[in-house]
C-alpha cells in the first residue's frame, strides 16, 4: 500500500476514496473540476489553486490568503477613501508592461 503522503487527503488529513476522473480542456484552455475534488481541496468560488511540478506529474493544492500577513495594512487606507475604479485605471496611459 502506498504511504499516506501519496494518497488523496481531505482538509482534516483523512484519506479519501475518489474514482478516477477525466477533465476536459476547452478550446479556451479552461477546465471544470468535479465538485468532489473541489470539496476535498477545500476550494470554492474565488479560491486559487496551485500546481506544483513533480517528477511524476503535478500536485494540485488550494491556496488561501494568510490574513495575518495583511495586518500591517490595517489603517493604511482610510474608511472614507473612494473605492478603486479599475475601469478608469485601465483607460489611463500606463507602461504597457504593467497592463493586465
Amino acid at each position: 500500500m502506498p504511504d499516506k503522503a501519496s494518497l488523496p487527503l481531505d482538509r482534516n488529513r483523512n484519506v479519501i476514496q475518489v474514482p478516477r476522473m477525466l477533465i476536459k480542456v476547452t478550446s479556451k484552455r479552461q477546465v471544470t473540476f468535479p465538485a468532489a475534488v473541489l470539496e476535498a481541496l477545500g476550494a470554492g468560488p474565488g479560491s486559487h489553486l496551485e500546481l506544483l511540478p513533480r517528477a511524476d506529474g503535478f500536485l494540485l493544492k488550494a491556496r488561501s490568503i494568510d490574513h495575518s500577513k495583511l495586518a500591517p495594512l490595517r489603517g493604511v487606507i482610510g474608511k472614507d477613501a473612494a473605492p478603486f475604479d479599475l475601469e478608469t485605471f485601465r483607460q489611463q496611459g500606463h507602461e504597457p508592461s504593467l497592463r493586465d
